[in-house]
C-alpha cells in the first residue's frame, strides 16, 4: 500500500495583532514577499487606508504612504509586477466611479498618479468597476466591467462593458500607453465582476475570462454564457488576439465575508 498523502488543509490564522482593518468586500490584495497588501473596499462607505499584513510577525499596519495618494475605491483593477502594484478604477463614492491609474511602489510606500496615453486606434477606457485587469508578459490587459451612464451622480444607469484594452508598461515604474487590440473571433459577452487570469503553460500565454454578471450571474442557465481564452500574440507586441471558445459553462457564486485570514496549504505528491 503506497503511502498517503495529506490533502490540502484551511486553518484559521490566530493571535492577529496591530491596525486590523475592518470588515469589507470588494477590495483587492495582493502578495510582495512576506507582506500582504490590501485596499479598498466597501462597507458603510468605501475604505481608504492601505492595510499591510506581515505573515511573519502576524501583525497589521499602517506604512506611512506619500506622493499621489488615491481616493479609496471598490471594486477596481489591482495587479502586482515585482515590488510595484497597479491600480485602475473602480468606485470612488456611491454612482461615482474613476478611470485613474495608480502605481504604488511598495518598496518606498510611494503613490503615483500615471497618465498613459490613450490609444491611437480608440479612445481611453471609461470609468468602470468589477472590471478584470491581468498582467501578462509586461502589459496589463482590460476586460469588461460596469459603467454608469446617468448624469445624475445620485442616479444609476448601469452598461455592461466588453471591451478590451492593452496597457504597455515600462520597466520598474509608470505606464506607455492604452492600445486597443485587434482581435479575432468571437469574443465574450459584456460582463462585470468576472475573474481573468493569464497563464502560461508550454505555449503561448493565454488570458481565461471566466463567470461574471450580465443583468443575471452568468451560469449554464444563461445562455449568453461561454467560457472563452484569449490569446495574445507573444512574445512582443501583440497585433492580433485569437479568441477561441472552451466547450464549458460559467458556475458563479457570490458572497461577502468579514475580514478574516485563512490559509491553505497545498501539498503535492512528487
Amino acid at each position: 500500500m503506497s503511502g498517503s498523502v495529506a490533502g490540502p488543509q484551511w486553518r484559521k490564522v490566530h493571535s492577529v495583532t496591530g491596525v486590523v482593518p475592518r470588515s469589507r468586500h470588494g477590495h483587492r490584495a495582493a502578495a510582495i514577499r512576506e507582506l500582504i497588501i490590501v485596499f479598498g473596499g466597501g462597507n458603510e462607505g468605501i475604505a481608504e487606508d492601505l492595510h499591510v499584513y506581515n505573515t511573519v510577525s502576524k501583525q497589521w499596519f499602517l506604512p506611512a504612504v506619500r506622493g499621489d495618494i488615491p481616493p479609496g475605491c471598490a471594486a477596481h483593477g489591482f495587479v502586482c509586477e515585482g515590488t510595484r502594484i497597479l491600480v485602475f478604477g473602480g468606485m470612488v463614492e456611491y454612482g461615482k466611479y474613476t478611470n485613474s491609474l495608480y502605481e504604488l511602489q511598495a518598496s518606498r510606500w510611494l503613490w503615483k498618479k500615471l497618465k498613459p496615453r490613450a490609444p491611437r486606434n480608440g479612445s481611453l477606457p471609461c470609468p468602470r468597476i468589477g472590471h478584470s485587469f491581468t498582467l501578462a508578459g509586461g502589459k496589463c490587459y482590460l476586460f469588461g466591467g460596469l459603467a454608469n451612464d446617468s448624469e445624475d451622480p445620485n442616479g444609476n444607469v448601469p452598461r455592461y462593458l466588453g471591451d478590451f484594452y492593452e496597457l504597455e508598461l515600462q520597466p520598474l515604474t509608470g505606464a506607455r500607453g492604452w492600445n486597443v487590440p485587434d482581435t479575432k473571433g468571437g469574443g465574450p459577452s459584456a460582463r462585470e465582476s468576472h475573474t481573468c487570469v493569464a497563464y502560461a503553460g508550454l505555449g503561448s500565454p493565454k488570458l481565461y475570462v471566466f463567470g461574471g454578471m450580465q443583468g443575471c450571474r452568468l451560469n449554464d442557465l444563461c445562455p449568453a454564457s461561454e467560457f472563452k481564452t484569449c490569446q495574445p500574440g507573444f512574445p512582443g507586441a501583440p497585433a492580433a488576439v485569437k479568441i477561441s471558445k472552451v466547450t464549458q459553462q460559467h458556475l458563479f457564486s457570490v458572497a461577502t465575508f468579514p475580514l478574516t485570514i485563512y490559509l491553505h496549504n497545498l501539498t503535492f505528491q512528487k
